[in-house]
């Protein structure tokens, strides 16, 4: 996985996968997140819009996935943009 940011806009990207991709769907979930999906339906991206809010909420700036195996959510990143 690769994070990238760019302060200027206050994006943050996170790519899931290495290939360079063509013809991604682009899902927007609400004003501030957009996920990118490969043709075969798996998640290429995530896109935070104004993502040091995003970020420093009191969720701390990590990200929750649900565990498919457990059930459960558990934490995979925290992040620290300055």
């Amino acid at each position: 996985m690769r994070v990238e940011y760019d302060p200027q806009y206050n994006i943050a990207y996170l790519r899931f996968l290495d290939t360079q991709a063509e013809d991604l769907q682009t899902l927007h979930l609400s004003e501030e997140l957009n996920i990118d999906l490969m043709p075969d339906g798996r998640l290429y991206g995530i896109e935070l819009l104004n993502a040091n809010e995003q970020l420093f909420r009191q969720d701390a700036g990590q990200l929750l996935v649900n565990n498919r195996q457990t059930g459960q959510m558990q934490s995979i990143l925290v992040f620290d943009f300055v």
